[in-house]
């Protein structure tokens, strides 16, 4: 009589679809320590650029997790490390060793403050209920840690750029967006989280043509490219605000005229 065969597994499948997520968690953290490697270089070029590949990591961990369904609470808790790790300390470091350092200890504070303010923002992101109307997913509770990192690097991007058409005095200007991103980082602001968007099939080929032109230009121009997203994204954040106010607005009333109707009907009854 044929025995049957035992199959051998070094680990289940649960947690074989964890690792390619975690993998590209742990390549996003080694992206984000290179950075800072650069910025002590002074290769401030390559430290962009590399938080810029971390977002990228970032970006596709969650997703991956979700498409092979290998979701678990490590991973959540790596990608929130790893988040810390590359858009809080690496691009406050690259900063402070680009501009900060000639403030001398304030510029020492302002550093901590931001990484500290990143630590609280993804902490409440993690403990935070997702018991939620499903529009407001549509929303983060602040600016995400991932675009505070891009943001923090807008005055070296700037620099960058070639653009001469106004003067700016970093020492000036760079601890005021420490100070301003730290507070939208910890704020209750809310801020598009561009979840749920819907390409009609029409427009499937003009959005594919769209991606394409991006990365090309990022490829050609990719500190203008970087400044030019910077502030749309900047011009997005009261956009947001007032967006979701008015959405809310439209909730509270609409669930306010379904209690009426519901009085209405039981006094009839």
């Amino acid at each position: 009589m044929e025995q049957p065969k035992n199959n051998l597994k070094i680990v289940s499948d649960k947690k074989a679809r964890m690792l390619l997520p975690n993998a590209l968690t742990l390549i996003n953290v080694c992206i984000g320590l290179s950075s800072i490697k650069f910025a002590l270089d002074a290769k401030f070029e390559l430290s962009i650029i590399a938080i810029i590949f971390a977002a990228i990591f970032d970006a596709l961990d969650g997703r991956v997790a979700r498409l092979l369904k290998g979701t678990s609470l490590v991973g959540k808790e790596l990608d929130s490390l790893a988040d810390v790790i590359s858009f809080g300390v690496a691009p406050a470091f690259i900063m402070y060793f680009w501009s900060l350092k000639n403030l001398g200890k304030f510029g020492w504070l302002v550093t901590m403050i931001y990484v500290v303010c990143v630590a609280l923002r993804l902490a409440r992101f993690n403990v935070s209920s997702n018991t939620e109307s499903s529009w407001k997913d549509n929303y983060f509770e602040g600016v995400p840690s991932p675009a505070g990192g891009m943001l923090i690097l807008m005055p070296l991007v700037f620099s960058f750029s070639d653009i001469d058409l106004i003067k700016i005095n970093y020492d000036i200007v760079v601890p005021i967006f420490f100070i301003i991103i730290s507070f939208l980082l910890i704020s209750k602001v809310p801020t598009y989280a561009f979840k749920k968007i819907i390409i009609p099939r029409r427009m499937t080929i003009f959005a594919l043509f769209g991606v394409v032109l991006f990365f090309g230009l990022l490829l050609i121009y990719t500190f203008k490219v970087l400044l030019i997203c910077g502030i749309i994204y900047i011009i997005l954040i009261p956009i947001g605000y007032f967006s979701y106010q008015k959405i809310c607005k439209q909730k509270i009333s609409s669930d306010g005229s379904n209690d009426n109707d519901n009085d209405n009907l039981e006094d009839i009854l």
